[in-house]
């Protein structure tokens, strides 16, 4: 089971919604998505995908910008619709060619290249698809969320990022 959520930053504040997904089938689609839900050109989107306990995802759209992506498990994602979505954009057509940064993240204050228990999990050996997260590692930081918070982020995941966004109450009202 999927949700999915758009919290547009207004003047006000945040504002969410709840989406439907279904006609989404791009990246594009989805920034288009974040677009509309926009009320002016230059606001910032973010879009939360999560897909129960197995992942989640965040785009964020700042006006005609590129949207930039972040996958919580890249293997995990890759497995759904929604998420093969955001790690094809983040990965490419061959995600064993990635550079995805796997071994550098420190998550568990090991050092670059030593085992991280904060990884655990097996890469798709089929698709070479890392068990591990991808994407833009900085893409909320200026929003008060440093990559390393983001990257320690399990259960609850999303509550946790709208809570430090100041937008939990909004959050939680379209759930």
């Amino acid at each position: 089971m999927y949700f999915a959520a758009l919290l547009a930053r207004t003047e006000d504040g945040w504002e969410a919604s709840d989406t439907e997904l279904d006609s989404v089938e791009t990246l594009s689609d989805i920034a288009d998505l974040a677009r509309e839900a926009a009320a002016d050109d230059s606001e910032t989107v973010i879009v939360f995908i999560e897909q129960e306990d197995a992942w989640f995802g965040v785009v964020r759209v700042d006006g005609e910008d590129d949207p930039r992506v972040f996958v919580s498990n890249a293997a995990a994602a890759a497995r759904s619709s929604y998420g093969e979505i955001l790690t094809s954009e983040i990965l490419g057509d061959d995600p064993r060619n990635a550079d995805t940064d796997v071994d550098a993240l420190d998550l568990d204050g090991t050092e670059d290249g030593e085992p991280a228990d904060a990884l655990a999990g097996e890469d798709d050996e089929e698709t070479g698809v890392p068990a591990a997260p991808v994407g833009d590692r900085q893409i909320l930081a200026d929003l008060g969320l440093p990559e390393r918070e983001l990257l320690a982020l399990e259960s609850d995941a999303l509550g946790e990022i709208a809570e430090i966004l100041g937008a939990s109450a909004v959050l939680e009202a379209v759930r």
